[in-house]
């Protein structure tokens, strides 16, 4: 079957990104402030999905078409606040926002889904692609312990705001400088290009 064609980004998906964007502006009083110093979560390698990532799948797949990448940052984002709900109790001042925070995420996902066609989604992955799809589907009790890592809640989702400005940089180019986000030293402008990720855990949290 020969591929889709068309563009990156379709028009309506702009106001749902828009209105993510809106709320990811407030995740540093949320994501930061509201929890204990070093808490961390844990999460598949491959849900601390960074600008450089997207880098180097670039690198390793000739062509790899941006609609691949994006239907990949929505599954991966989707475990992650996932994740993060599930640590916050109910009365957790976080709770209210992350909810939200995720609702508009499944909103933006549901636009996303409707503005292609059926035959996009079951096209095949290439295979650096689904291999990272499949461990992010995989079982929890079958992941090996070296699959995962912990990560604090403010740089995951710090990760979902810049990967999102890259890879749907079309919504975004007349606000921010865009282009900037698909360089792996945008999160440290002026500074040391980005750390690499997690190689170590931190001490497992404690139960709040």
């Amino acid at each position: 079957m020969a591929p889709v064609l068309m563009a990156s980004t379709p028009a309506s998906m702009c106001t749902p990104l828009k209105t993510l964007n809106d709320s990811l502006s407030h995740r540093r009083r949320y994501m930061k402030h509201n929890f204990p110093i070093n808490y961390a979560i844990r999460v598949h390698h491959e849900e601390i999905f960074k600008l450089s990532n997207i880098s180097k799948m670039k690198l390793k797949v000739e062509g790899l078409d941006e609609l691949v990448l994006q239907r990949l940052w929505f599954q991966v984002n989707q475990g992650v606040l996932k994740k993060i709900i599930r640590v916050l109790p109910e009365r957790h001042p976080s709770r209210p926002y992350t909810a939200e925070l995720e609702r508009r995420f499944r909103d933006a996902e549901g636009v996303f889904v409707q503005s292609h066609p059926a035959e996009v989604f079951q096209q095949e992955l290439p295979e650096t692609i689904q291999d990272i799809w499949d461990q992010l589907t995989e079982e929890p009790e079958r992941v090996p312990v070296s699959s995962w890592r912990f990560a604090s809640p403010k740089s995951l989702v710090d990760n979902l705001c810049h990967t999102m400005c890259c890879l749907f940089w079309e919504c975004f180019s007349s606000t921010v400088s865009s282009l900037d986000y698909c360089a792996v030293s945008h999160s440290k402008k002026g500074r040391k290009t980005q750390s690499p990720e997690l190689e170590t855990a931190p001490t497992e949290p404690a139960e709040w």
